[in-house]
């Protein structure tokens, strides 16, 4: 038996998985996000002990354990992997200005050319400029600025380190797989590197210390970060092949063999598990949350997604939505913290279920605007919670206009243990583990009709950016 971790940013899972990949067994914790004021924050304390919780709930001795987890944000921790504050969230809006700062006058387009990385509010760089200029003493107190998983993996394990996928943004030169040290100074942070955990290439590996959880001993690896654990439970491994997870976030992606450095500063690249391979992402800041809000607006459920999908017709009678919920603004496929939610062509005739289903339509539009971005050219697989939905599913099926390949279950556990398999050379038919569940054909008619719908989306989108201030 494997077990796959993955503390995520709402909810904490333990994956068993048997040697070929069926899983056997699931245990999961919700964890809080305190938001307010645009400003979103974790209890690494919560997180730690809904790891805990689950692993207590699984009844196996596991061969191996793989570890993944959200990124991004800052994690800071003592030398014991203990909190020194509440750790700042990927979702946080903060450092906005920070970021602003740094577009007007260079810092962002330097460090995009040396790391092949935008910058936006939630990432590492922004949130410790913020903190040293107004939390100097926490960061002085702390021995990391960690990311979520290398924390539990610390608390674990005792070993500081990440891995080369979560370091990637915004520090890591792409071919070099080390933090680049004249990103680090660009951004005004030398004097704070050595917070930077070391960088474990290939995976940090150990073995687990604590026997209550995990048998002492265990091997145990950490990494890659959530969104490239999905591509590698997927099967997401050949240049041109993509990925898209509608999830809290609209994390979409496509392999390269080759970093664009020079192109427009948009996206990221993420190292992966193989030199020479690269993951362009494009992970929009909403996802399913829009539709979280929109529903909770209306009195709806998701268990009434289905029957509201139905009620509205393509183009839900003219309701037109721009998908920027997040209080941060968006970070792919364009940076703009100032970008904010938009609906238009509402009147009195107007139904909910128009406003749900034009929700659901601008969220797929987004997602084809990152695939777009990304270089998408191949087969595309698609995760997380938005695939529950047949109806919903069905609409991104139309708006892209290509099959969807259904990813097996538990994705991201999945790809974690099959990163700790090649860590410790343990023989796993990766092809085997990752065949799809299912495969969802796009309508060819319905295919059509969004394509113009798309072209009208980016119209729209142009004419926002021009008034949220972006050129």
């Amino acid at each position: 038996m494997f077990v796959g971790i993955d503390a995520g940013t709402s909810f904490v899972k333990a994956a068993v998985f048997d040697d070929s990949g069926r899983v056997t067994a699931v245990e999961s914790a919700h964890v809080r996000l305190d938001v307010r004021d645009g400003r979103v924050e974790q209890d690494a304390e919560e997180v730690f002990a809904a790891v805990s919780a689950v692993l207590g709930a699984l009844d196996v001795r596991p061969e191996l354990v793989g570890l993944t987890g959200q990124g991004d944000g800052v994690w800071l921790v003592d030398a014991d992997a203990r909190a020194v504050r509440p750790a700042i969230s990927w979702m946080d809006g903060r450092a906005a200005g920070i970021v602003a700062e740094w577009e007007a006058d260079g810092v962002a387009e330097r460090v995009f050319r040396r790391t092949g990385n935008a910058l936006f509010p939630g990432c590492p760089a922004p949130v410790l400029a913020w903190l040293d200029r107004h939390e100097p003493a926490r960061l002085d107190a702390a021995a990391t600025a960690a990311y979520c998983k290398d924390v539990v993996f610390q608390r674990l394990t005792g070993i500081r380190a990440t891995d080369v996928s979560d370091a990637s943004v915004p520090f890591l030169d792409p071919c070099a797989r080390d933090y680049d040290d004249g990103a680090i100074a660009a951004c005004g942070l030398s004097h704070r590197a050595g917070l930077l955990a070391p960088i474990g290439d290939p995976l940090p590996g150990g073995a687990a210390r604590d026997g209550a959880l995990i048998p002492a001993g265990t091997p145990m690896s950490c990494g890659p970060f959530d969104v490239p654990a999905c591509a590698l439970g997927a099967g997401v491994t050949e240049p041109g092949d993509g990925l898209l997870i509608i999830g809290t976030t609209l994390a979409a992606l496509a392999v390269t063999d080759v970093p664009d450095l020079d192109g427009a500063l948009a996206g990221f690249h993420f190292s992966t598990t193989e030199p020479g391979r690269w993951l362009r992402g494009m992970p929009a800041m909403v996802g399913t949350a829009a539709l979280d809000w929109v529903l909770s607006a209306v009195g709806a459920r998701h268990e009434d997604l289905a029957e509201l999908l139905g009620a509205s017709p393509p183009g839900a009678r003219g309701v037109r939505v721009l998908p920027f919920f997040a209080p941060s603004g968006e970070r792919a496929p364009f940076v703009e913290p100032a970008a904010r939610a938009e609906f238009s062509g509402v009147s009195l005739e107007t139904t909910p279920a128009d406003l749900v289903r034009a929700t659901c339509e601008a969220v797929a539009y987004a997602a084809r605007h990152c695939l777009d971005a990304a270089g998408l050219i191949g087969e595309l697989a698609v995760a997380g919670g938005g695939t529950k939905s047949a109806e919903w599913l069905q609409l991104f099926a139309d708006v892209l206009g290509r099959p969807l390949r259904i990813a097996a279950g538990e994705v991201g556990a999945r790809g974690a243990v099959l990163a700790a398999a090649r860590r410790f050379g343990t023989g796993l038919d990766a092809g085997e583990w990752t065949r799809p569940a299912g495969v969802r054909e796009p309508d060819p008619s319905r295919a059509a009709y969004y394509a113009d719908g798309y072209a009208g989306y980016l119209r729209r989108l142009t004419a926002a950016r021009q008034r949220w201030g972006t050129s």
